[in-house]
């Protein structure tokens, strides 16, 4: 049996807040340079801007134009912008409906709307399509789980997530919440 440590451990899983994923862009120009910002976890400002001067001035493939979306997308969920960051998440799949972080950045979006039964079915997609990172798509279902009041769900995406990344803090501390017992 699998129990959380009180009311404290919803507020904790609140205070860690999501994981989100950015998508790399490789080369050189605006879009990468946005990718970079993303994955160094900027969302001030002129990183936004960055990846809208991309969108409106370069000439990108498909995929890259859908990994920016997604980028700026990161960067407005951190700014709290949830409405634009799912309208970018949006875009980015019409575009790309196989880039498997921009459905579980939009489970990232619906969850800060608490529509947790939508989270969970746009983070299960973007699993099951494949990302680059998933132990933030498992930690993100962690804290969806305990958004539905499913403490053992929740563990057991917790032990994913930190089995998938060691050196992950978020998971580890999560985890520390968690008393584990045979029936």
């Amino acid at each position: 049996m699998i129990g959380r440590t009180g009311l404290i451990a919803v507020a904790l899983a609140a205070l860690a807040g999501p994981a989100a994923a950015s998508v790399l862009v490789v080369g050189s120009g605006l879009a990468a340079d946005c990718s970079k910002a993303a994955f160094d976890g900027r969302s001030d400002r002129d990183a936004i801007v960055l990846c809208s001067r991309s969108l409106s001035e370069e000439r990108l493939v498909r995929r890259d134009r859908a990994g920016t979306l997604v980028n700026r997308g990161v960067m407005l969920l951190r700014t709290r912008a949830y409405g634009e960051a799912r309208a970018d998440f949006d875009k980015a799949i019409s575009l790309e409906p196989t880039l498997g972080e921009a459905f579980v950045n939009r489970g990232v979006a619906l969850m800060a709307d608490k529509d947790y039964a939508g989270a969970l079915a746009e983070i299960d997609r973007g699993l099951a399509i494949g990302v680059d990172e998933p132990a933030k798509a498992f930690y993100n279902r962690a804290l969806v789980q305990e958004s539905l009041g499913d403490a053992r769900a929740a563990y057991f995406d917790y032990r994913k997530a930190q089995d998938l990344a060691p050196d992950w803090l978020l998971p580890a501390r999560q985890l520390t919440r968690f008393t584990v017992s045979r029936p």
